[in-house]
């Protein structure tokens, strides 16, 4: 991933509009990506930010491995579960050193349009390694080819209307257009999949994928893959 969608994400930046938004957020992600836990299994959520509502996450698991690249969320995340038995905190070089065969599922939720096509290629050989077979991989916010910071938006209106904050959904669209976001999203650029794209990066990397019938969060103009490992 590049530094400098890095450094955006460990500072403070104008995504979450405000702190209904940010906990609305991070609840409904935690919900959908614990449908997909294996009771009593270990996960490895890659790339989770700050996943608010991991403890949510963690309660069907025997294990919930956080993993992030931003070294100030990570103190956080190591602080705010730190009474929390089931959940560990990694950094993504820890990862490549993990025992093989040891995951049940792997959740990658909008880290691919942040990493060049070489970097997911990488990853992907490395989650096969830690997964068991047959383990999962779900591949969550993945960006279609025609998809547009136009339709992020309505998506984010139309979460705001659900949640109580579609006033500070609009204001906040206001400061992110004058934020680094976009700025970045043109010169660092974000990578983007159609569904054969995926289905085809996957499989050569040993995995049986399908498209999910509904995307991670609530962006349903993107989409989640899921990928079980032969």
């Amino acid at each position: 991933m590049s530094a400098r969608w890095i450094e955006f994400w460990d500072g403070n930046h104008p995504i979450y509009v405000n702190a209904r938004h940010k906990a609305a957020h991070f609840h409904r992600i935690a919900d959908d990506i614990r449908a997909y836990a294996t009771p009593g299994g270990v996960m490895l959520d890659y790339g989770c930010g700050e996943a608010l509502s991991a403890d949510r996450v963690a309660e069907p698991l025997s294990r919930l491995i956080l993993c992030e690249a931003a070294p100030n969320v990570r103190v956080m995340l190591g602080a705010r579960f730190a009474t929390n038995d089931k959940i560990a905190v990694r950094k993504p070089e820890d990862i490549p050193h993990m025992t093989a065969g040891t995951m049940d599922v792997i959740v990658l939720h909008s880290v691919s349009q942040y990493l060049t096509a070489a970097e997911f290629e990488t990853l992907i050989k490395v989650f096969r390694r830690v997964l068991k077979p047959g383990g999962l991989l779900v591949i969550g916010d993945v960006i279609p080819p025609k998809a547009s910071a136009v339709a992020d938006a309505q998506a984010l209106l139309h979460f705001g209307r659900q949640e109580g904050f579609y006033g500070a959904a609009l204001r906040g669209l206001l400061r992110t257009f004058f934020s680094e976001y976009p700025r970045l999203r043109k010169s660092v650029g974000l990578t983007r999949y159609d569904g054969a794209d995926m289905t085809a990066k996957l499989d050569q990397a040993g995995f049986s994928a399908e498209a999910a019938p509904s995307n991670i969060g609530h962006n349903d103009r993107r989409m989640t893959f899921l990928a079980h490992a032969r």
